[in-house]
């Protein structure tokens, strides 16, 4: 088989020598090693998942995958793929520029989605067969503009109001909350309980933050700590060689852009995500996602716990969230661009402009996270706003804090959700 199949699985590789692409549209093939590539850089979740869907594949009959996989022949048929264009088992970039490039791709790349819309809910029902309990903590800044009154207006119809007691120092409350004890102990988090549990997984437990809060309560190293305010080192540098590329350096098109931008890895000394090749390339792209997680640290927070619940599927992820500064006027040039240096108005902590946005994170987060089997009918989601006494729980019926008559101490919110996750 030629080299530029990419390194996949043990239980892959025995599947493609058993013959198994031999029966699948040689597009398919091409699309599918165009996603995972780089095989070493994806998480345990995602490798599952792809050697789930094509042993499904492997143990369906050849009139089932024909019959699947019709609307893809016919799609290539338009493109004019033939076994003399196109043949089997070669799988190289230059395919997938010529899928990428063909009038007949959005047809195509239609047909593709609908295999995978009819095989996802079986490879769904068979996750759920394996759930767990699950926890997902969203905390909100002391700061923002307004009561729990009006905090998670769009979601509270999905979950239960819970009053809280709070602690006579309120520097606690997010210690009490998430570790069960006062800060000055340095007490584990729930996150780093679950870690250092049998039940836990690389990857498992996550802490996405604007500050460095979570991940100064958490010093297990099964835990994965992403920090906005921790990556600043790394954050300065991508905005100086990104700007670099964009003003000085001709780059010929998107393929050898995205081989250029791959080169600015985290280094050591930028942050510990740089001892783990997966997470350092998972920063390396959720910073250079262009959408201003760059810029702006809330967009971080949001657009890190999204793709880290897409990829990773942890069971416990603790987010924080902080207040964002006033968005600057800045054209889409400049979007790699320090806006404290290259922008002369001030700096301004923008508090309203935060909660509106925490208001729609809110419900993209919550949102997100149910789209996937894992997540379904066995999750705890916990909203919470430093300091304030009350918060926001959308879980199973069973959820230990629903029959809660009178305040919860913030320690007791920690101890339902070791309870919940049986620790």
């Amino acid at each position: 088989m030629p080299s530029t199949r990419p390194k996949t699985s043990p239980a892959i590789e025995k599947l493609i020598e058993g013959g198994l692409f031999d029966r699948l549209p040689v597009t398919f093939s091409a699309f599918f090693f165009d996603q995972i590539q780089e095989w070493d850089l994806l998480f345990p979740a995602e490798k599952n998942y792809y050697e789930r869907f094509l042993a499904l594949l492997d143990k369906s009959g050849r009139r089932e995958v024909d019959r699947l996989f019709e609307s893809v022949r016919e799609a290539e048929r338009k493109m004019g793929v033939t076994d003399a264009t196109w043949p089997k088992r070669t799988f190289t970039l230059q395919q997938v520029d010529f899928l990428n490039r063909s009038p007949e791709y959005p047809v195509w790349r239609r047909a593709v989605s609908g295999v995978f819309a009819q095989l996802d809910p079986l490879l769904d029902a068979e996750a759920a067969l394996h759930g767990q309990p699950r926890l997902v903590v969203v905390l909100s800044p002391a700061e923002i503009p307004a009561g729990p009154d009006r905090l998670w207006m769009r979601i509270s119809k999905h979950g239960k109001r819970i009053r809280l007691a709070v602690p006579a120092d309120g520097g606690d409350y997010a210690w009490l909350l998430l570790t069960g004890q006062p800060r000055a102990t340095l007490a584990p988090s729930i996150a780093d309980v679950f870690a250092a549990s049998n039940r836990s997984a690389p990857y498992s437990a996550w802490c996405v933050e604007t500050g460095d809060s979570l991940a100064r309560m958490s010093s297990h190293p099964g835990v994965v700590r992403l920090s906005y305010q921790r990556l600043s080192d790394y954050r300065g540098r991508l905005l100086k060689e990104v700007q670099q590329v964009v003003e000085g350096e001709y780059v010929r098109g998107p393929q050898q852009l995205s081989a250029r931008l791959k080169q600015m890895k985290i280094r050591p000394g930028e942050g510990d995500l740089g001892n783990d090749v997966i997470l350092g390339e998972f920063a390396r792209t959720i910073l250079l996602s262009g959408n201003g997680t760059l810029l702006i640290n809330n967009t971080f927070v949001e657009w890190a716990s999204v793709q880290g619940v897409r990829r990773a599927r942890p069971a416990v992820t603790m987010i924080s969230y902080g207040i964002r500064n006033k968005v600057k006027p800045f054209s889409s040039l400049l979007i790699y661009a320090d806006q404290d240096t290259t922008n002369p108005i001030p700096t301004q902590a923008d508090m309203l402009g935060s909660y509106v946005d925490l208001e729609i994170f809110y419900q993209y987060i919550w949102q997100e996270f149910m789209k996937y089997a894992e997540y379904r009918g066995n999750t705890a989601f916990l909203f919470v706003a430093d300091g304030t006494d009350e918060m926001l729980a959308i879980a199973p019926p069973d959820f230990p804090l629903f029959s809660a008559q009178t305040p919860q101490r913030p320690e007791a919110i920690f101890g339902a959700m070791k309870d919940w996750l049986a620790l």
